[in-house]
C-alpha cells in the first residue's frame, strides 16, 4: 500500500496551496479523478478579492462578506481569511506570480457584486484560476506524488480514524493509498443540477467520502446560483462572469427593461442570490434575460476567455447582447471544519469548496473562493506540520463485497430532480417530491460501501450524488425560512429564530447547530 504523511484528495486550489505549504517537511501524495485542470479552480473566471488599495480596508471586506452572507458567516472565519488574504496575495506576487497591472504599473484591481472597493485582482484578464493553478503546479513540480485519472472511492477507516482513501486507477485497478494525514479538497458538487458552471466532475465525491466515514455536514441548503450562464438552445454553455458587469455591463430583458435598477440599491452588482432570483422571475414571466456588454471598454481584451466562449457559440460579444440563465455556480454548505480544517473525523481534514469553515455563511461573496483556497489551504498545511499524527499499519482494505450491484437511476434523473425542486424557488410540496424520489434510492446510499469495489466510476459518481442530493433535500425541508441561497416560496422572510442556526448531518443522525454570528 502506497503510504505518504498527508494524503489530499483534489487538485485544485485549496489542495495546492495546502501541498505548498506541505512539502518542504512532509511527503505529500496528491490523487485526482481526472488531470490537473479538470476541476473549478482552472474554469475560476473572475479574480482573487483582498485588501490591496491603501482606501480599501480589513473592515470593509469582512461587512461586504458577512452582508453577502446574510450575517449566516462565522465571524472568526471571515476574519482569518480577510486578514491574511492580503499576505496570500503580496506572497505569491514576491515568488513570481504575474497577476494584471494597470498602466500606471499597479495592479489591476476589478470590482464584483457586493463588494464596496475595487479589491478583486486578475490574471490573464478573465483566466484567473487557470494562472493560478499553473503556477502552484510549477513550483510543486518534483515536490509531491501525483496520481492523476484515479478517482477515491471511500476512505480507509481504524478504530474512527482516518488512515487513507481507496482509490481507482485509470486501469480499474483498485489501490489502498495510507496515510497519516488525509485531506479532502475535491470540491462541491454543481453536477448535481442541469445548470451549472462547474466541471461535470464535481459529483460530491469529497463530501459523501467523508459523510459515510461519519464526518459532519453542515449548511447544505446554501446553494449559489450564478446569474449569468450564457443560454444557447435552451442549455447553459458556460459562464459569464460578473467581473464583466464590475466593468460597466448590465442586464436587460426583452424590452430592454433594466429590471435590476428596481430590484436593489447596487442594481446589476447586487448579491448573486438576488440578482439570480429576478432573472429567474423575469424568465418565468415570459421574458429572455440579456447581459448588455456595449459599455465595457476593450472587452476582447478584458475577458478573452468570455469572448471566445461566445464567438464559439455564435455570439459577438462586442455588437449583440448575450442570453443568459442562472445556473448552479457554488455550495457554501460541505464537511464541517474548525479554523485549522479538522472535521470531526481524526486524522481527517477538507479545505476549500468541500469544507464548511463558516466563511460564506448563506451566499459566496464575489471572488471569495480563490482566496478561501488560498488562505485556508496555507493554515491546514501549518497545522498539520505542527501536529504529526502516529500512523497505524493496521488500515484495513475495503469492506468485504456482500451486496450485487444494484440499478443505478441516471445522472440525468438526479439533474432534472435537483432542477426542478431544489433550484433558485423551493416549496414544501416540491420539497416533498424530492425527498420521495431520494427515499427510492436510500438502499444504493446505505449499501455503497460492500459493493463499492465492484462499481464503475459513473456507478460511484451516482452514489455521491444520491448522497448529497438527498442531505441537500432534508437541510432545504427543514430549514423553513428564506436565507441567502436558500429560498422559499412558502417561508419567504429571513426570521430571528433561524439566525445563526446550522442543520448539521451525520450517519448519526441530524442535529442543529448554534453558532456565533453578527460583525465581524
Amino acid at each position: 500500500m502506497p503510504h505518504s504523511d498527508v494524503l489530499i484528495i483534489g487538485s485544485g486550489i485549496a489542495a495546492l496551496a495546502a501541498a505548498d505549504q506541505l512539502c518542504e517537511t512532509m511527503s505529500v501524495r496528491i490523487l485526482t479523478k481526472g488531470s490537473f485542470f479538470d476541476g473549478n479552480s482552472y474554469l475560476a473566471q473572475g479574480g482573487v478579492a483582498a485588501v490591496l488599495s491603501t482606501e480599501d480596508t480589513w473592515d470593509s471586506h469582512c461587512k461586504d462578506t458577512m452582508e453577502a452572507g446574510a450575517f449566516q458567516n462565522d465571524p472568526k472565519a471571515v476574519k482569518q481569511l480577510v486578514e491574511n488574504g492580503t499576505d496570500a496575495i503580496m506572497t505569491l506576487i514576491s515568488n513570481g506570480m504575474a497577476f494584471d497591472h494597470n498602466a500606471s504599473g499597479s495592479l489591476a484591481l476589478g470590482r464584483e457584486g457586493a463588494h464596496s472597493y475595487n479589491r478583486i485582482a486578475h490574471a490573464g484578464g478573465d483566466a484567473t484560476g487557470k494562472a493560478l493553478l499553473q503556477f502552484l503546479l510549477k513550483k510543486l513540480q518534483d515536490k509531491v506524488a501525483f496520481a492523476q485519472h484515479t478517482m477515491a472511492i471511500d476512505l480507509l477507516m481504524h478504530e474512527n480514524r482516518c488512515t487513507g482513501a481507496a482509490a481507482r486507477n485509470k486501469a480499474g485497478e483498485t489501490v489502498s493509498y495510507t496515510a497519516s494525514h488525509t485531506i479532502i479538497a475535491a470540491g462541491g458538487c454543481g453536477a448535481l443540477y442541469e445548470h451549472t458552471s462547474n466541471h461535470p466532475f464535481l459529483t460530491g465525491d469529497g463530501l459523501a467520502l467523508a459523510y459515510r466515514a461519519g464526518a459532519e455536514l453542515g449548511d447544505l441548503e446554501f446553494v449559489q446560483f450564478h446569474p449569468t450562464m450564457l443560454l444557447k438552445n435552451g442549455s447553459a454553455a458556460g459562464l459569464i462572469s460578473e467581473a464583466v458587469r464590475g466593468e460597466g455591463a448590465f442586464l436587460q430583458n426583452e424590452l430592454g427593461e433594466r429590471f435590476m435598477q428596481h430590484v436593489h440599491p447596487l442594481a446589476d452588482l447586487a448579491p448573486r442570490d438576488i440578482v439570480a432570483r429576478e432573472i429567474f422571475r423575469q424568465n418565468k414571466n415570459g421574458q429572455k434575460v440579456f447581459l448588455n456588454t456595449l459599455p465595457v471598454k476593450n472587452f476582447e481584451q478584458r475577458f478573452p476567455t468570455i469572448t471566445a466562449l461566445c464567438r464559439k457559440h455564435g455570439i459577438n460579444p462586442v455588437e449583440s447582447l448575450i442570453p443568459v440563465v442562472p445556473g448552479m455556480h457554488f455550495f457554501m454548505g460541505g464537511i464541517m471544519t474548525d479554523l485549522h480544517g479538522r472535521t470531526s473525523v481524526e486524522n481527517l481534514y477538507a479545505a476549500g469548496e468541500s469544507a464548511c469553515t463558516g466563511v460564506h455563511g448563506a451566499n459566496r461573496l464575489a471572488s471569495n473562493s480563490l482566496l478561501e483556497g488560498l488562505v485556508f489551504g496555507k493554515k491546514l498545511g501549518e497545522y498539520i506540520q505542527s501536529k504529526p499524527a502516529a500512523f497505524s499499519s493496521q488500515a484495513p482494505f475495503l469492506k468485504q463485497s456482500v451486496h450485487q450491484v444494484p440499478h443505478f437511476p441516471d445522472k440525468k434523473e438526479i439533474q432534472a430532480v435537483m432542477t426542478a425542486y431544489l433550484g433558485i424557488q423551493r416549496t414544501e410540496a416540491e420539497l416533498s417530491r424530492a425527498s420521495e424520489w431520494f427515499s427510492a434510492y436510500q438502499h444504493i446510499i446505505s449499501d455503497y460501501p460492500y459493493y463499492v469495489k465492484n462499481c464503475t466510476n459513473e456507478q460511484s459518481e451516482i452514489a455521491n450524488m444520491l448522497t448529497i442530493g438527498s442531505l441537500i433535500t432534508k437541510s432545504a425541508l427543514a430549514r423553513k425560512e428564506s436565507r441567502g441561497g436558500h429560498y422559499r416560496l412558502d417561508y419567504p422572510e429571513a426570521l430571528d429564530s433561524w439566525q445563526g442556526k446550522q442543520l448539521i448531518h451525520s450517519i448519526a443522525g441530524t442535529k442543529i447547530k448554534v453558532g456565533k454570528t453578527g460583525v465581524a
